[in-house]
């Protein structure tokens, strides 16, 4: 079993920064991938970004790429999701997941992977 707590959400202005931090507890943290998924209203859950259990591989979806960073860090048990240069489109709740199943620096995007969700935090980019 993993628990995952995510914070850090909130409401900024177009152009702006936020950092999205999710806890981990429960089984241990290095031996699984972590991603970050987000949901807007009305539409289908999304990959956002992804982390390998060492943190030596990372994968972005397009729409983020180069303005979000995911990180990691062991000995916290917490994995890190830093947004700059915010949009009204990135407007979502936004969702860590724990993939138990990943292995060696793999990571995967397909939400249907993950095994634990956190229960999200809100993210409003206003315009």
């Amino acid at each position: 079993q993993v628990q995952l707590v995510e914070s850090g959400g909130g409401l900024v202005q177009t152009g702006g920064s936020l950092r999205l931090s999710c806890a981990a507890s429960g089984r241990t943290f290095t031996s699984y991938a972590m991603g970050w998924f987000r949901q807007a209203p009305g539409k289908e859950r999304e990959f956002v970004a992804a982390i390998s259990w060492s943190g030596g591989t990372t994968t972005y979806a397009d729409s983020v790429k180069g303005r979000f960073t995911i990180s990691r860090d062991n000995a916290k048990n917490t994995v890190y999701l830093q947004m700059n240069s915010l949009k009204p489109e990135d407007t979502a709740v936004y969702y860590c997941a724990a993939d138990l199943q990943s292995y060696s620096d793999y990571v995967s995007q397909s939400r249907y992977e993950y095994d634990y969700w956190g229960q999200g935090t809100q993210v409003t980019v206003s315009s």
